[in-house]
């Protein structure tokens, strides 16, 4: 651990949306709490209706449980007003953050420049094949040429600066899009540490068709397409 570590002991809120994550929600839960004995100060898991083991499994780790409508938009927007310290992390329910990334949101956190600024980490995949490898290479370009990684890579923000720009939208779909604009490509950082996130979507439906499928969701977004009509092709 780290002197930032140290320094900011316990300044952590983890925030996880879920909706039947029973299958991967311990890996992501269990990652959390290998790492961040020291940082994270709670875990707040907001659900939209999870009717498998999730709740009990959150439960289970010592997870904060918030009830409340269906949406990732809405369910980021409940868990991060919820949340009690000074910096929110933001994870999706299927991306478990790999050793060493403690010390890094610590380094993070530590910096005061870093007040206004958001921090988002290395997207990977639990996959070995070339077409991961592949996707995250694009991923990073996205990321760092664009200013839009997406949830999946995770979200470090303080409370106050969060706070200063409006909280998430609560949206059905692309909260993660319309936020990282807000936010812009300027005061988004790349957090060194790897999130990594089950590719079994990827694996089911294609990594070239789920792609392309995203990429053409996005377009229409920016076009203009309301967030729920989005949500119909996007499935």
């Amino acid at each position: 651990m780290t002197r930032a570590a140290d320094q900011s002991s316990a300044a952590l809120s983890v925030v996880i949306p879920t909706l039947d994550c029973a299958d991967t929600l311990p890996a992501t839960l269990d990652a959390v709490a290998a790492g961040g004995a020291r940082l994270v100060a709670e875990i707040v898991i907001a659900d939209g209706g999870s009717r498998d083991h999730t709740l009990e499994i959150a439960r289970a780790r010592g997870a904060r449980v918030l009830a409340g409508a269906r949406g990732r938009g809405a369910q980021l927007a409940a868990g991060g007003a919820a949340a009690r310290a000074p910096w929110l992390l933001f994870l999706h329910a299927d991306t478990r953050l790999a050793p060493g990334w403690t010390d890094a949101v610590a380094d993070f956190i530590a910096d005061p420049g870093n007040d206004r600024r958001a921090g988002y980490f290395r997207f990977a995949l639990d996959d070995g094949g070339r077409a991961a490898r592949r996707l995250e290479a694009m991923v990073a370009w996205r990321s760092r040429a664009l200013g839009l990684p997406y949830g999946d890579q995770g979200l470090v923000i303080a409370r106050q600066f969060l706070d200063a720009l409006g909280g998430f939208r609560p949206l059905p779909l692309m909260e993660d899009v319309e936020i990282a604009r807000r936010i812009g490509r300027r005061r988004l950082v790349a957090i060194d540490a790897r999130a990594i996130t089950s590719a079994a979507r990827f694996r089911r439906e294609g990594y070239l068709r789920r792609s392309a499928r995203n990429l053409f969701c996005v377009g229409l977004y920016f076009l203009g397409l309301p967030p729920r009509a989005i949500l119909r092709i996007y499935g």
